[in-house]
């Protein structure tokens, strides 16, 4: 089933974060390096195979479809109005975007970062214990309420198809999938 767009396919960077460790917050930084099928260099969830620490104990060989999680900063003002205070990086992303409806885009979704990086869309990043841990009452504001659209609010996950640097100021082209729309599974 073809269904009609409602976002914008242009958008910006607004910020790049990246941790070698594996922290729930990541620092931001002046730029990053997204390298293809292996994720930010120097960040604790980049690699090939699963990096998520729960899921890599009990199947370490899987493929790592969250190398790369982006989120928009339009969720930051919806947070502040509900007593939270969340910036870049604050919430464990990698690319924060501004003017991309993420959650909205359909699974294989491709997004152009800067001059020549490139991250396929894999899935919504499902809210975790540790969003609570990070501000108490946080995940609940994440989770979505409305009957249609997607049930977190908390960016997506995707893959590098191709690598290359990534800073703030920079562009965020999207370019949709040739098949039917298929919603973001949670991931």
């Amino acid at each position: 089933m073809q269904r009609k767009q409602n976002f914008s396919l242009q958008g910006w960077v607004a910020a790049v974060a990246a941790d070698r460790g594996h922290h729930f917050s990541k620092p931001t930084r002046d730029s990053i390096i997204l390298v293809e099928g292996h994720g930010v260099e120097g960040d604790a969830r980049a690699g090939p195979f699963v990096r998520h620490r729960h899921l890599a104990r009990r199947r370490p060989r899987l493929p790592n479809l969250r190398q790369v999680h982006l989120i928009p900063s339009e969720l930051f003002p919806s947070l502040l109005d509900a007593g939270f205070e969340v910036g870049a990086g604050d919430l464990g992303e990698n690319v924060t975007t501004t003017g991309l409806a993420l959650e909205r885009m359909p699974l294989g979704t491709l997004i152009e970062l800067g001059p020549a990086a490139v991250v396929e869309l894999t899935g919504l990043r499902t809210p975790c214990i540790l969003i609570d841990r990070f501000r108490a009452g946080l995940k609940r504001q994440v989770l979505s309420s409305a009957e249609t659209g997607p049930p977190f609010k908390s960016g997506v996950l995707g893959v590098v198809r191709a690598g290359g640097p990534v800073m703030a100021g920079d562009s965020a082209r999207v370019h949709l999938p040739s098949s039917s729309f298929r919603p973001l599974p949670a991931l």
